[in-house]
């Protein structure tokens, strides 16, 4: 059902305005509610059925303190800003992983279906979490929407990360059928998050095609080579207005927190957990280490000198100086 949440569009299953409040983490004890501009008493929260289209505001008060930093695919909210993928590990520590991340999103790869009821990875990733299926495997805009479109029937909603490589040993994006598969996926409602080599002018078609964020290669996937394309990142953080998320080759904590402080909205993150040693906590320390970078980001990095030194101490008043 499609209502208006204080002032935005709002996809719920809720059928009452109780319901509502309790998928949004709402303490019914502490908000008014109002529906199409009828306040709502509280002893009729779970008896006032919700319809299609109506506008809903939820109001509370609220004192100072640090401002929510939150982020948006179209018209999707998230705080997380690591997105998981879910390759190349173990099954049951999938969910352990996702906790320890702090990941609100999980990517998934799209494969023919095993027989004879083996485990499905949709059962080991926890409720609420929004799954990001991938359109690997892909050689050109065709088969990726077609993998987009047996991604949705699934039921994983209308989110689709675009992968299209042609070259095998390198892995490296096709960036001009990316921008034609994102053109017919976006027009068909798809939140169509595309995997880049960075180059300005694709981002920038990108963008114009109805990107939901622009997705460029820090390094070839699965190398942990880090940011060696962070020059080009950084332009497009610069120039283009949608979130910037790095994806492929972030092989350390480190890296990530890096992107972060360049002004990444998000870093995308397989390998480097999936071959550590402890899985959970690499997973951890790649959540602190996105957290670190970001508020690094927000607070503004300090000055680098080039030539020379500056002290932080002062260079007068010392005890050997006469008065």
């Amino acid at each position: 059902m499609n209502i208006t949440l204080n002032g935005k569009p709002c996809d719920t299953n809720a059928g009452n305005i109780i319901s509502l409040l309790e998928e949004k983490n709402y303490r019914p004890e502490l908000v008014a509610v109002e529906v199409n501009e009828d306040i709502i008493a509280k002893e009729g929260y779970r008896a006032y059925s919700l319809k299609e289209g109506d506008t809903v505001e939820i109001v509370t008060f609220m004192g100072g303190g640090e401002e929510k930093d939150t982020w948006f695919l179209g018209e999707h909210e998230f705080s997380s800003r690591f997105i998981l993928g879910s390759g190349k590990y173990s099954l049951k520590l999938i969910s352990a992983a996702v906790e320890q991340a702090g990941a609100q999103i999980v990517t998934l790869a799209l494969r023919r279906a095993n027989q004879g009821g083996m485990a499905n990875i949709m059962d080991y990733i926890p409720k609420g979490v929004t799954l990001l299926p991938n359109t690997s495997g892909a050689r050109n805009a065709d088969e990726a929407v077609r993998i987009a479109k047996l991604s949705r029937e699934i039921g994983c909603g209308n989110f689709v990360k675009i992968e299209i490589m042609r070259d095998s040993k390198y892995l490296l994006p096709d960036n001009q059928e990316t921008v034609r598969a994102t053109e017919i996926l976006s027009k068909e409602g798809f939140v169509v998050m595309p995997y880049m080599y960075p180059d300005l002018n694709v981002a920038r078609d990108l963008k114009d095609a109805g990107a939901a964020c622009i997705m460029p290669l820090g390094a070839p996937i699965g190398s942990n080579k880090g940011l060696c394309t962070k020059e080009f990142i950084q332009i497009l953080i610069d120039e283009i207005d949608l979130p910037i998320i790095v994806d492929a080759g972030i092989g350390a904590p480190s890296q990530a927190c890096e992107a972060m402080e360049m002004g990444a909205a998000a870093v995308m993150c397989n390998t480097a957990i999936a071959t550590a040693g402890d899985i959970p906590l690499m997973a951890e320390a790649m959540k602190r280490a996105i957290e670190a970078g970001r508020k690094a980001h927000l607070a503004g990095m300090g000055r680098v000198l080039f030539k020379g030194a500056s002290p932080s101490s002062p260079l007068t008043g010392f005890l050997r100086e006469e008065n």
